[in-house]
């Protein structure tokens, strides 16, 4: 029996605090790489959830998620790699600077849109200042969009 392809579903958060965004910087497949905070829908979670836990767990910050930035497929040069990543603006709420990170998950920044500019060869993905042009050009789709029907 083949195995089933089954693309991976992720969720990123866009946070602007005077004009600097919150970034993760990881340590992903032996290589050190900026990411917007991010990581994979587990089961049983909306991806409105899985948005605000992985942020949690990446940096440290809890936040509000406030719109759909947009909903991107990505296929990596590994074959059967594929992600469908949900990209979402978010605002700070309270920072706990006691808790730990993530272990891939090295240090958190905030960069200007200018500091990113001059790091585009250490983000993890172009979608990283995909995100911010969007954020930037004032595109929201609003979370209504997003339905979620869960077993509990």
């Amino acid at each position: 029996m083949s195995e089933i392809w089954k693309p991976r579903v992720v969720a990123a958060t866009v946070i602007e605090r005077a004009g600097r965004y919150l970034c993760v910087e990881e340590d992903i497949d032996g290589r050190r790489v900026i990411n917007q905070p991010a990581g994979h829908l587990d089961e049983g979670e909306t991806i409105i959830d899985a948005a605000v836990r992985e942020t949690q767990e990446e940096t440290a910050w809890t936040v509000q998620i406030d719109s759909l930035l947009g909903i991107y497929l990505i296929q990596t040069e590994e074959p059967g790699n594929t992600f469908v990543r949900f990209c979402f603006a978010a605002t700070a709420l309270q920072h706990a600077p006691e808790q730990k990170l993530d272990v891939e998950i090295v240090r958190t920044h905030w960069f200007s849109h200018e500091d990113l500019l001059a790091r585009r060869a250490q983000l993890r993905s172009e979608l990283v200042l995909e995100a911010i042009v969007a954020y930037e050009s004032g595109r929201r789709y609003p979370l209504e969009m997003i339905h979620a029907q869960l077993r509990q």
